[in-house]
């Protein structure tokens, strides 16, 4: 199966007064195409900073980062935002979205950027698949968490992504709330047969991967395949 992402000897400090603070500390894995797979670690382990990198949003200290077989290392921010526009998809656990745009003006916004002259039709789909078809016309302030979510969820999958990056996606969430949000997370993805990676404190949601890599204190504690079935 082909690799989606190679990670090779990544690590990232920041200024911290005088020093340096190390948060990843030569990092090394390999994520295959349409596999799920989840971060996981305690607050301050670098997760959501891996996560950053994966994605090209932001420039490691030293490694390489290999994705869609691109190199991230050797390109330039304009380069990297093409490649993430189109081929790559995020949820956040703020959701993120536009608040003077429509929930279908959020969906449709990576598909206009593209150029698509289907973005309206296909947004209207994307409503329906994440059950908001009568919430289109409505605005971010004016839908609950959950619904919010569930548009940023329809966003991500917007571009038809090659991977998807989702960090903490039910954190800002009630329990309930959350789980079907992870429901449609995975229906989506299955449907869609992308790539998923996920940064979670949350153990029962990594067990939902294929793979669950660990980290701690900017190194990688443990790499597991889950059994499912």
């Amino acid at each position: 199966m082909d690799k989606i992402l190679t990670i090779d000897n990544l690590s990232k400090s920041y200024a911290n007064g005088n020093n340096r603070l190390k948060v990843l500390d030569n990092i090394s894995f390999e994520i295959k195409k349409g596999e799920t797979f989840s971060i996981v670690g305690p607050s301050g382990s670098g997760k959501t900073t891996l996560l950053g990198l994966c994605a090209g949003l932001d420039y490691a200290d030293d490694g390489k980062i290999v994705l869609c077989g691109e190199d991230l290392t050797k390109m330039n921010e304009n380069e990297r935002a093409m490649l993430r526009n189109q081929k790559v998809g995020f949820v956040f656990q703020d959701f993120q979205l536009f608040p003077t745009l429509t929930a279908l003006e959020n969906i449709i916004i990576p598909l206009e950027l593209l150029g698509d002259k289907n973005a309206r039709s296909k947004g209207l789909e994307l409503l329906e698949k994440v059950g908001l078809s009568d919430r289109g016309h409505h605005y971010p302030s004016q839908l609950s968490g959950g619904e919010q979510q569930r548009i940023a969820l329809a966003r991500a999958f917007a571009n038809d992504p090659e991977i998807l990056f989702s960090d903490e996606p039910t954190g800002n969430l009630d329990s309930d709330t959350g789980i079907r949000i992870i429901e449609l997370l995975f229906d989506l993805n299955n449907q869609a047969g992308t790539t998923l990676v996920i940064v979670t404190h949350d153990m029962e949601l990594a067990q939902k991967t294929d793979h669950i890599l660990r980290i701690r204190g900017g190194k990688i504690a443990d790499e597991i395949s889950v059994a499912h079935g």
